[in-house]
């Protein structure tokens, strides 16, 4: 039999704010129907006073120990994916380290952005691998509306806040992660990036975006990725049941199912309800369908996202 990470239970958070794209409106020059025709996003959430990336953090993390079934004192390993910790330091997977009354384990923070669950997971399930780790809960959690410039129409209506996470502990059989796989290209960083930060400006900057390039790089880095990551694992698309993307923009997710051969029905879609949440966009996207039933045990799921950097990535799992 094979050791692999299983994962034993997921979970999210959302801000309790959730703004339509009509109440934008009234703070952006933009409509309704601009945002969706072009991303399909029609909601968001906006962290509010006392949400942090830590605290949707952590209630993700308790929810997915709650599906798990586990207590939490006994994990030994916590990696939170973020491009906004709550400080520049110390890692904020350590805050969520205390919120969930762990009082010691390994815990730090990754940053790769919208690619950074994909990271953080695939550094857990090395850990696991190696016997450094035996449970770990492995966090995407984001609150990008306090990097927003809402003057800016055609990035501020694209991004949301937003937590997600999975509980893995390392089994023999079959189910778990079969392969994970990883890019990055730091060429094209002036496409999608933040101006600003501690060691250049010493302030926190924006989110500055070429929309149509980014659009470009996905579709065709994607679908590489997510046939490399089948191939390592003997398989193709024709064994995928399901496909859980970044949600970055429904014209994305579409393009990339049609570049693969895939079904539109066969990929797990939440950006309408919930726009890019960036490191926590797949973990979320993923309990939505494990929660309303959509993804059963046994099944075969692909987890990929592409962020800025360019960082890109895959996973396939067996669920």
């Amino acid at each position: 039999m094979t050791f692999r990470s299983v994962i034993l239970g997921t979970g999210s958070a959302l801000p309790k704010k959730r703004v339509s794209n009509d109440e934008l409106a009234q703070r952006v020059d933009t409509s309704d129907e601009w945002i969706v025709a072009r991303t399909g996003i029609r909601f968001r959430h906006i962290a509010g006073e006392g949400e942090t990336t830590a605290t949707l953090g952590a209630q993700a993390a308790r929810h997915a120990l709650e599906a798990a079934g586990i207590p939490a004192d006994t994990v030994d390993l916590i990696i939170l994916a973020t491009a906004t910790p709550d400080q520049t330091f110390p890692a904020s997977a350590t805050k969520i380290q205390a919120l969930l009354g762990i009082n010691d384990c390994v815990a730090f923070d990754v940053a790769a952005v919208c690619s950074g669950f994909l990271y953080a997971l695939s550094v857990a399930d090395s850990m696991i691998r190696t016997g450094a780790a035996r449970r770990a809960i492995v966090i995407g959690a984001e609150t990008f509306s306090r990097i927003l410039d809402w003057e800016d129409r055609t990035t501020c209506v694209l991004f949301g806040d937003g937590a997600g996470a999975v509980v893995l502990e390392g089994q023999e059989g079959e189910t778990g992660i079969l392969s994970t796989k990883l890019h990055a290209d730091g060429r094209h960083n002036e496409l999608l990036y933040v101006d600003g930060g501690p060691s250049t400006t010493g302030t926190v900057g924006h989110i500055r975006m070429k929309g149509s390039e980014v659009f470009r790089h996905a579709v065709v880095n994607l679908a590489t990725v997510m046939t490399e990551v089948l191939g390592s694992s003997g398989l193709s698309a024709a064994d995928v049941d399901w496909v859980v993307p970044h949600q970055a923009n429904a014209r994305i997710l579409d393009a990339t199912a049609r570049k693969l051969g895939l079904s539109a029905d066969q990929i797990v879609v939440t950006v309408d309800q919930h726009a890019n949440t960036s490191a926590a966009s797949v973990p979320l996207a993923l309990d939505t369908a494990v929660r309303d039933g959509r993804i059963q045990r046994g099944q075969l799921l692909v987890l990929e996202a592409m962020g800025g950097g360019f960082t890109w990535g895959a996973a396939v799992v067996r669920y």
